[in-house]
């Protein structure tokens, strides 16, 4: 089988950027570079860059992060008036080069180039169907199953936004897509609207990205945040909008709690201002008295000024960050995720020395960096240490692309808040409630996904999801 037995089931996640110019004087390589630039905090495995040349679609892509995939000969190689982009996180499996995005495949009706952010919670069903029908897949992710679904609807399609609402009726789960044709540029989102995806200008030209901080980084004015369901085209006759039937706004929670940048906006929202209102709100619930408030760099930090603020405690840095090294949340191997921790982090000894702290941090999965990160503060002198988390407990995994284990790994689905308290050494642990969570989103939680917290999943799981799945093309 083309499938991989799962061993921890991580899931990744990943950034896409989008740029068309019709009037060609933009440099829309370097453009979507920078873009990708902005989004590095999205994926940090592979970079890849692919570009619409008068009909012909070039690219180029490796493993590694955006500038050491890219360099001014390569895009000085890629010229042309359009372009999309896409960084990757790796998973447990396979991190060949081969997986990088975005796929560039020819077919019957042409050729396209397509990244994808997202999930697919039935990509291995499909593909068995199409394998069984003699289809010949070259990666093992779930992206290629997309690009194939539309290559074979388009031929039978008038266009392909009818061939892309064709496979959007096939294939379940979360996706945010741009899809390079030889005049077309096109963004897709899920009808649910799990993953973001929002639309900017810059002079005459429109470009997607995943979040708006990369739209500030080339300058660019935000628009507006695509609509779940929707299909927008860009072709040099202007921009058409499609809309897919029965769409509902399910935007990923975690977005705001975790993976986004702090200066983006989701939905038109400000990512900095729900982290700080999470902070205050879990103050409100989970007070403790004590000397300074630190928060667990850098997702941590805005909710541990919002707690400092609503407790009237000192905030404080606690630790120095290393930025050169990645989110050790991500790390495939658990041997690097701890080695990665003792790397990234150093105590600040005359901080928290003798100092009853309040730690901060967004959430907790396995439990493995907290215990550690509280050992260095126990180790530097802290006299206690209390545990507050601005996130409700992480109960079930996510099949939607964010990076979470097998619910039998979820440390809060196994264990107590006290008996977790004890595993990570900490004097008191809290966690924010999803009623608090409601709160903080003006009673609006309903829009969002919370199903690693609830278990409400916005759609059906395979039973057998759990024990194969495609790489994720996240």
């Amino acid at each position: 089988m083309c499938f991989k037995e799962l061993e921890e089931g991580f899931k990744d996640h990943c950034g896409i950027f989008g740029i068309y110019c019709p009037d060609g004087k933009l440099d829309v390589a370097k453009i979507t570079y920078f873009g990708l630039f902005a989004l590095q905090h999205r994926g940090q495995e592979s970079s890849g860059i692919a570009v619409n040349d008068s009909g012909n679609i070039i690219y180029h892509k490796d493993n590694g992060l955006v500038n050491e995939v890219f360099n001014e000969v390569v895009l000085n190689h890629l010229k042309g008036y359009s372009a999309i982009g896409h960084v990757r996180y790796s998973t447990t499996g396979k991190s060949d080069r081969e997986n990088a995005q975005p796929l560039v495949i020819k077919y019957r009706r042409g050729h396209m180039a397509l990244a994808h952010n997202g999930n697919l919670v039935n990509a291995h069903i499909i593909r068995e169907k199409l394998e069984q029908e003699g289809a010949i897949f070259q990666t093992t992710i779930d992206s290629e199953v997309i690009a194939s679904l539309i290559s074979r609807n388009r031929i039978k399609s008038e266009n392909i936004e009818e061939a892309i609402l064709k496979t959007m009726d096939e294939i379940k789960g979360a996706y945010s897509l741009l899809i390079l044709t030889p005049n077309k540029l096109i963004a897709v989102r899920d009808p649910y609207g799990l993953r973001p995806l929002v639309m900017g200008k810059i002079n005459n030209s429109i470009c997607f990205a995943s979040e708006t901080c990369a739209l500030d980084t080339i300058g660019a004015e935000y628009i507006r945040d695509v609509e779940p369901g929707e299909i927008i085209s860009v072709t040099k006759s202007g921009i058409k909008s499609v809309k897919y039937n029965n769409n509902t706004k399910h935007l990923c929670v975690f977005e705001f709690i975790y993976f986004a940048r702090a200066d983006s906006y989701l939905e038109g929202i400000s990512v900095y201002e729900i982290r700080k209102r999470l902070g205050k709100q879990l103050c409100k619930e989970s007070y403790v008295d004590c000397d300074i408030v630190i928060g667990v760099p850098d997702s941590g930090t805005t909710a541990a000024i919002g707690f400092a603020e609503e407790a009237n405690i000192p905030f404080s840095e606690g630790f120095i960050k290393n930025r050169y090294i990645g989110r050790t949340f991500i790390k495939p191997e658990q041997t690097q995720r701890e080695i990665a921790v003792k790397i990234k982090l150093n105590v600040l000894k005359s901080n928290v020395a003798d100092k009853r702290v309040v730690l901060i941090d967004d959430s907790i999965v396995r439990g493995t960096t907290s215990r550690k990160i509280i050992k260095m503060l126990r180790d530097a002198g802290a006299s206690e240490v209390h545990l507050r988390i601005s996130s409700p407990p992480v109960l079930f995994p996510c099949y939607y692309g964010i990076d979470t284990p097998d619910r039998k790994e979820l440390i809060a689905a196994n264990y107590s808040t006290e008996e977790i308290a004890r595993i990570l050494g900490a004097d008191s642990l809290e966690y924010l409630s999803l009623n608090g969570l409601n709160e903080v989103f003006d009673g609006k939680i309903h829009q969002f996904c919370t199903a690693c917290f609830s278990g409400e999943y916005v759609t059906e799981i395979p039973g057998n999801f759990n024990k194969y799945i495609l790489e994720e093309g996240v």
